[in-house]
C-alpha cells in the first residue's frame, strides 16, 4: 500500500497543490515555516479523518477561506483507493471512499494503516496519563473495529453517569436503580477495554524493547508497564467502592478511563530522570514498536511518517534509526527536514528509491 498522489486545496498554508509521491521515500525539505509538516499533517489526515497537530478542524482551512480538501489516491491490494476529506466552514467534516461518504468516521479508521513520529510526540512524555491512553487506544483501534465501538461506547456511558451524578448532586436526590444500569454498561466494557489493553501491552513491550536497544545500542534499560485499578479489583466492585467518593465529586473517580502507560529509564520515570536524546530515541522506538504491531495485526505494512526527527539527536542514533528503515519490512516513508544535503545524505545510504521535494 502506498499514497501515489497528494492533492491540497485552501489546507494550513497552502491554496492549491498537489504532489506525486515515490512508493517508498519521500523527502520534504525547507525552511521552517514552509509547509513541510502540513503535508504530512495532510497525509495523517487522510488516515484518521482529523489533524495529528490541531484538534480544531476549522483551524486548518487557509485564512481567508471557506473551506479545504485533501485528496489522497493511493494503491493498495492492487486497486486504486481515492481518499478525500472536506470541511466547509459551520458545517460537517466529510470523508470519502471513492466517491462515497462513509456514516461514521470509525469505519474508516485502520483502512489506511499510519505512524507519524513527530517532536510533537512529547507530549506522551510530559502530559498527563489522557495522552497516554490515546496512544493506546490510537493503536488497538487500528486493527480492531470491535474495541474501538466499545471505547466509543464506554465514553457515552461515562458522560451520562456523571450527568447523572451531576442531577443527583443539584436536585439532593438519589435513584441507586439507575446509577446501578450505568454501573452494568461501564463493567461490561470497561472490562472488554481493560482485557484488551492487557494483552495489547504485553505484545508490545517486548517489541518497544527490541527497537529501543537498537536505537541505543543497548546503552540503557527501559520498560513500559501498565497501571490500572482494575488490576487489583473488577469494575463493578470499583464503582461501588467508590460511590460516596463519587456523589461528593459528581464524577466518575475509578475505571478504565484513569488507566496509564508508566514509562521508564533504568526503572525511573523518564520524564524526570531521562536526557533529551534519551527520551527522543525512547519516543522513536515507541513509534516505531506501533508501527510492528499494526502491521503484525493487520497483515498491512502503515505508511510511516518522519516529521523532523534528526535534530537533537547524535549521528550514531540517526544512523541507527535509517539503519532499522532500510529493510524491505518498511513500506512507504515520508522525510521532513530543514536541512537539504543532510537529509539527501541520509537518504543515499538507503537502498531504496527515493524522492526529494524542495518546499
Amino acid at each position: 500500500m502506498f499514497l501515489k498522489k497528494l492533492s491540497l486545496i485552501n489546507y494550513k498554508n497552502f491554496d492549491t497543490n498537489s504532489f506525486d509521491f515515490n512508493p517508498k521515500i519521500n523527502c520534504l525539505v525547507g525552511n521552517n515555516g514552509v509547509g513541510k509538516t502540513n503535508v504530512l499533517d495532510a497525509i495523517y489526515h487522510l488516515s484518521f479523518g482529523k489533524s495529528y497537530f490541531n484538534p480544531v478542524a476549522s483551524q486548518n482551512i487557509k485564512h481567508g477561506e471557506d473551506f479545504f480538501v485533501v485528496d489522497g489516491l493511493y494503491e493498495k491490494g492492487e486497486r486504486d483507493e481515492n481518499i478525500i476529506c472536506s470541511l466547509k466552514k459551520g458545517q460537517k467534516k466529510i470523508v470519502k471512499r471513492n466517491g462515497k461518504p462513509y456514516d461514521k468516521l470509525s469505519e474508516h479508521i485502520g483502512f489506511i494503516p499510519l505512524v507519524i513520529i513527530s517532536p510533537a510526540d512529547r507530549d506522551l512524555i510530559i502530559e498527563g496519563s489522557d495522552t497516554r491512553r490515546k496512544f493506546m487506544d490510537g493503536v488497538i483501534s487500528q486493527s480492531n473495529k470491535q474495541y474501538l465501538q466499545n471505547l466509543i461506547n464506554y465514553n457515552k456511558v461515562l458522560s451520562q453517569r456523571n450527568s447523572l451524578l451531576k442531577y443527583f448532586a443539584l436536585n439532593s436526590t438519589f435513584d441507586g436503580d439507575t446509577l446501578s444500569i450505568y454501573n452494568d454498561q461501564l463493567h461490561d466494557l470497561g472490562t472488554k477495554i481493560y482485557a484488551e489493553r492487557k494483552k495489547f501491552v504485553e505484545a508490545f513491550v517486548p517489541i518497544f524493547i527490541s527497537r529501543y536497544n537498537a536505537i541505543s545500542n543497548q546503552k540503557e534499560i527501559v520498560n513500559i508497564s501498565y497501571k490500572s485499578q482494575l488490576h487489583e479489583k473488577d469494575f463493578r466492585s470499583l464503582l461501588e467502592e467508590s460511590l460516596a467518593r463519587d456523589k461528593v465529586l459528581q464524577y466518575t473517580s475509578v475505571g478504565a478511563h484513569k488507566d496509564d502507560l508508566l514509562f521508564a529509564i533504568e526503572t525511573y520515570p523518564i520524564k524526570k530522570f531521562g536526557s533529551q536524546g534519551q527520551q527522543k530515541s525512547f519516543l522513536i522506538a515507541l513509534k516505531l514498536a506501533q508501527f510492528d504491531i499494526i502491521k503484525q495485526l493487520a497483515n498491512i505494512t502503515p505508511i510511516l511518517l518522519l516529521d523532523d526527527i534528526f535534530d537533537k539527536l547524535d549521528e550514531e542514533r540517526v544512523a541507527q534509526i535509517m539503519s532499522l528503515v532500510n529493510h524491505d519490512d518498511f513500506g512507504q516513508l515520508f522525510i521532513s527536514d530543514t536541512h537539504v544535503d543532510r537529509t539527501e545524505a541520509i537518504v543515499k545510504e538507503i537502498h531504496q528509491s527515493y524522492e526529494i521535494f524542495k518546499l
